[in-house]
């Protein structure tokens, strides 16, 4: 069966994947959400230059509970690859890929393996869903509303139809969202 691109973000009831400064601190991660599930079903990971400075290689502080690097050691053990138009090479760490987005994606979705984690940032989001290879959209709504921020969706000049395939809703209030790009198979 062929991989699968998800888009797994969090993202506020008004549409903000973060605050006006960057801030993240409205997300909840409550383990009833399956986050580590998820992370297992993957094995690659998306990120735009930008996203990848800011978390790709990220370590928890040591006072950080053990979940937490636990969490942080499997996110790091996954293949990674960086989407920048400045930034080229390999690192022992990550990929670098500067063009030819759409074969370069098709020859990562054409190798063997699990699911592919596409991380972010807004931009490459929007190259991504522009060139059609977005495949599940798996959309944490949570319970606040921000008033301004990085919207989710910038410059998407085409209407998705989207199908739910899923619903699930937490104690913590947040609701996630899975669907699939009508027409895709589930």
């Amino acid at each position: 069966m062929k991989r699968k691109i998800i888009l797994d973000l969090a993202v506020t009831l008004d549409g903000y994947i973060e605050g006006k400064n960057g801030e993240v601190d409205w997300c909840i991660m409550d383990p009833e959400m399956g986050f580590l599930d998820f992370l297992n079903q993957i094995d690659t990971i998306l990120y735009g230059r930008k996203s990848y400075d800011l978390w790709g290689q990220f370590t928890p502080d040591p006072d950080q509970s053990d979940a937490d690097h636990e969490l942080w050691s499997i996110v790091h053990s996954k293949e990674k690859y960086v989407f920048s138009r400045t930034q080229s090479g390999n690192d022992h760490k990550a990929i670098y890929i500067n063009d030819h987005i759409l074969e370069e994606v098709h020859a990562i979705k054409n190798k063997p393996g699990n699911d592919i984690w596409l991380y972010g940032g807004a931009s490459l989001i929007t190259t991504f869903i522009q060139l059609g290879l977005v495949d599940v959209f798996r959309l944490s709504v949570h319970p606040v509303v921000l008033g301004e921020g990085k919207p989710l969706f910038v410059d998407i000049k085409q209407r998705l139809n989207l199908k739910l395939v899923n619903t699930r809703t937490f104690s913590s209030g947040v609701v996630q969202l899975i669907y699939h790009l009508d027409g895709s198979e589930k």
